[in-house]
């Protein structure tokens, strides 16, 4: 496994150099551009059984040092986002402290925890914009249960440094914007433009079914989809986002 992850680190960190075809987005820009394109929030501090406050304090404090990073960054039209790419690696030297790190669907403390939090903001707003998600990865394990949920299972976007990242391109012919920043208890994210959207999105699960394993436990399985409106409100399309297949780590309530 070490040696696994040895390979796609360093294939990554080569990506990054000599991938001539790949342009990663660098530029931050203090003056926000004009047009709101979507904005959303979630809390930084949950109410989770078995897990230290200290832990989400840390990952508080964690979030604000990689928001620095990226908020204003201008991506241009053929541009990438690369979320690893603007952070870099999250290590004690840099300020980042031992957070909340899901593995195996239960947490631990890690250098860095916290940052899908972040991953998940941006991925959710992504898919509320016409910008293309070239680089996502799902989560493995369904570790709450759907009380007070928000948004669909499934619709957000794990990282660990740095093989497993988020990239989004601009492939429209107009500049974005990311806006991240920190309250004392949220975490704020918006996508900006030059132009205002011609479009509104409006994203739902499909498909939805959990079913039994022969090892005892349970599987949760859906799909992503966003139905497209245009400015009068009239549906013009119905998109495939993206399907989950997660393991639950709590007994579900079948009917």
């Amino acid at each position: 496994m070490f040696l696994g992850k040895l390979y796609f680190t360093w294939r990554r960190y080569f990506q990054w150099i000599f991938c001539r075809a790949i342009k990663y987005a660098a530029i931050l820009e203090d003056t926000p551009l004009p047009y709101l394109i979507t904005v959303h929030s979630t809390p930084l501090y949950r109410r989770l059984r078995n897990v230290d406050m200290w832990l989400q304090q840390n990952k508080a404090s964690n979030l604000k040092l990689a928001a620095v990073k990226m908020n204003g960054l201008i991506l241009k039209p053929g541009e990438t986002f690369s979320l690893w790419r603007l952070v870099g690696k999250p290590t004690k030297v840099k300020g980042f402290k031992e957070g909340m790190v899901l593995t195996n669907g239960s947490f631990c403390p890690g250098i860095g925890g916290g940052l899908c939090q972040l991953s998940n903001l941006i991925y959710w707003m992504t898919i509320h914009t016409p910008l293309t998600v070239t680089e996502r990865w799902r989560h493995t394990h369904d570790v709450f249960p759907d009380t007070n949920r928000t948004q669909p299972f499934g619709s957000g976007a794990t990282v660990v440094y740095n093989y497993i990242d988020l990239q989004i391109r601009n492939d429209t012919c107009q500049n974005y914007q990311l806006l991240i920043g920190i309250t004392d208890l949220e975490l704020h994210g918006e996508w900006r433009s030059e132009q205002p959207s011609v479009q509104t999105y409006e994203v739902y699960e499909s498909d939805h079914l959990i079913s039994q394993e022969w090892w005892g436990g349970y599987m949760r399985h859906n799909a992503i989809r966003r139905r497209v409106f245009d400015n009068d409100y009239k549906e013009v399309g119905d998109d495939f986002i993206t399907e989950n297949h997660a393991i639950m780590m709590y007994e579900p309530m079948l009917r």
